[in-house]
């Protein structure tokens, strides 16, 4: 496995691919629900005050005519006209130019599970899918048996109405039976995307890139949050500003009719991981655009967020940065037979999704909340399950810390059963697994092994409070 890939978090973003949700299409319902009448064809209002639902640099010259490739011949000359009014109207309300071509097309869903199969799941094998199941298993999301890779592909084919590819330049929606208001409304959200990629570059202006989120997953999510955020918000605005009553009334029958048995199947913190960039992105770009409209959220592009917890606080953004920890190589301490599945950050997002299997969901956001920095280390052992885990976090005060603490003080009862307590850790200890949570000042530590020998190896080679690199 790719060291730092955790696909199981970032899901789609290898190589640099930005989606329209089919659920993202739900906006629809709740735009026209909160207060817009059906008939009013304004800017209505300020869309940043709208309230947060699932969506699916400013030119100082001004907004350009949209500069399209069209490569595919089947785009019907219809289809082809209302892509070209829907790029001049999504340029006319975020300002930004069309400073280059892009190729657009529409596919059939068996399309679609084609290129999720040959383009999205082509670098990531099921060993390494087996692989990440086993890094979620220690963290308590998942079974080590669970099939991720079966669920990323059915969740794809199922979830995506249409996608931006930034290695082709080229949007890309999934055909219903005609482009009518669900597919017009895709294609706001991924022409947004293009004109993103052609004023900010995803891959050399970003670093939104394989090589990059493999370096910095925390730094990815960020900007994903934003890329979506800013689309979902923008999509918002036009279905306020430009939807006709066709696109309206083919929106609700859509939302009406919506089924996703595979979303609606997965773990819920997958689910809710799989959302989070539309959903939390959408929050934190409104608090830009309360602040300086689209300037501001232009802005954000040149310092990009580099952790979920700035989109989960967006005042928090841009001097809130992350601390860098440090965990050294533990296989030596270890010894033979063990592999290393994974390291990365964990972030404040996953702080708290994994609390919240065995917490309320205040606490387990409360205690969450105060995540200033970690470093994880997963490893595994054909013959010593469930393997091992060694996670070091820095918290922005004491107080935070020792709120954490007793957060893994109430999971870790939930999980592993009754705890032994002594002033600053916590452990478990059974035939099949030990725990131990430990606090030093404004940092925790948690270990989690196979055994007890294994388990004071790995505290013996962790140097605690953990440096900074």
């Amino acid at each position: 496995m790719k060291s730092s890939n955790r696909a199981w978090l970032l899901l789609a973003l290898w190589g640099g691919i930005a989606f329209c949700l089919g659920a993202a299409l739900v906006v629809g319902l709740f735009v026209l629900r909160s207060g817009l009448p059906l008939g009013d064809r304004s800017a209505g209002g300020d869309p940043a005050s709208s309230p947060p639902v699932i969506p699916l640099e400013t030119s100082t010259s001004g907004p350009t005519a949209p500069a399209l490739i069209d490569e595919s011949e089947s785009l019907p000359a219809d289809v082809r006209a209302q892509m070209d009014e829907i790029e001049s109207q999504v340029i006319a309300l975020r300002g930004l130019r069309a400073t280059g071509s892009v190729i657009r097309d529409l596919l059939t869903p068996e399309e679609l599970v084609q290129h999720v199969l040959e383009d999205f799941l082509a670098d990531y094998s099921e060993q390494e899918a087996r692989d990440d199941a086993l890094v979620l298993a220690l963290f308590g999301l998942v079974s080590e048996s669970f099939d991720l890779w079966g669920l990323y592909l059915d969740l794809y084919s199922e979830q995506i109405a249409g996608f931006y590819d930034d290695d082709e330049r080229a949007m890309y929606i999934v055909r219903g039976s005609s482009f009518g208001g669900p597919e017009r409304l895709t294609y706001a959200h991924e022409y947004v995307h293009a004109l993103q990629d052609l004023a900010f570059d995803f891959d050399d202006g970003l670093d939104y890139t394989e090589e990059g989120c493999e370096a910095d997953s925390e730094r990815c999510a960020g900007i994903q949050a934003l890329i979506e955020g800013d689309a979902t918000l923008l999509e918002e605005q036009w279905l306020r500003t430009y939807a006709s009553q066709d696109d309206i009334r083919q929106i609700l029958d859509f939302y009406e009719s919506y089924e996703s048995p595979v979303f609606d199947s997965a773990p819920p913190f997958l689910q809710q991981d799989f959302l989070f960039a539309y959903t939390e992105g959408l929050n934190f770009v409104q608090h830009l655009f309360r602040q300086g409209g689209w300037a501001a959220v232009d802005a954000a592009y040149a310092d990009p967020p580099r952790s979920t917890e700035q989109i989960l606080h967006p005042e928090r953004y841009p001097e809130d940065a992350p601390v860098q920890l440090e965990l050294p190589d533990l296989l030596p301490a270890l010894g033979p037979g063990w592999r290393e599945l994974d390291r990365d950050v964990l972030g404040e997002l996953f702080s708290r999704l994994m609390l919240e299997v065995h917490l309320p969901t205040e606490q387990a956001h409360e205690a969450a909340a105060g995540w200033g920095g970690d470093a994880y280390a997963a490893y595994y052992h054909d013959d010593l399950a469930p393997g091992a885990l060694v996670l070091v976090s820095a918290w922005d005060t004491i107080r935070d810390a020792q709120d954490f603490m007793l957060a893994m003080r109430d999971y870790g009862d939930a999980r592993f059963g009754e705890h032994s307590a002594t002033d600053f850790s916590y452990t478990w200890s059974d035939r099949s697994v030990y725990v131990l949570v430990e606090r030093q000042s404004d940092q925790t530590l948690w270990i989690l092994a196979p055994n007890r020998e294994t388990g004071e190896a790995l505290r013996a080679a962790v140097t605690f409070p953990a440096p900074s690199p």
